[in-house]
């Protein structure tokens, strides 16, 4: 199954991708690699807010840690000229985790990206990572997402 019929059966229409918020871009294509910027958890409501282990369930962390997954994925279709099914691998997802110091189920929160990626490009989608802390994101958001991904 084609990795937009995948997305389409669970009901998941990718976004346009995102515009850079400040002075860089969205992604850089280098060879068949492409190294997509941190993407925030942009959804139909706007950007999801708030800090793990204050005023945040695991679960809303969750849900924003997919709705990264997905915008990063529409970076890749861009930089796939808008054909998804160019992607061959998820390679890496490095997650920053907007959360109290006390804290410590950043990885449980970044696992809404990881699922995300092995339910839509299933042994595609499977790939190695990082699940960190931060006190702080850019606009408040709970959850950044960067990626590398490799396409042909």
């Amino acid at each position: 199954m084609s990795y937009t019929a995948k997305l389409a059966e669970m009901g998941v229409t990718l976004p346009d991708a995102p515009a850079p918020a400040a002075n860089y871009v969205p992604y850089v294509v280098h060879g068949d690699m492409v190294y997509v910027s941190g993407q925030l958890p942009m959804g139909p409501d706007g950007l999801v807010c708030g800090k793990l282990g204050a005023d945040m369930s695991i679960e809303d962390g969750e849900k924003a840690a997919r709705l990264c997954a997905i915008n990063l994925l529409a970076q890749v279709k861009a930089a796939c000229g808008g054909d998804l099914e160019r992607l061959v691998r998820v390679v890496k997802i490095g997650g920053f985790v907007n959360s109290t110091d006390d804290f410590g189920d950043q990885p449980k929160v970044i696992n809404g990206a990881s699922n995300f990626f092995a339910e839509a490009l299933g042994d595609a989608g499977k790939h190695a990572r990082a699940a960190v802390s931060s006190p702080a994101l850019p606009f408040g958001v709970a959850v950044e997402i960067e990626g590398i991904f490799v396409i042909k």
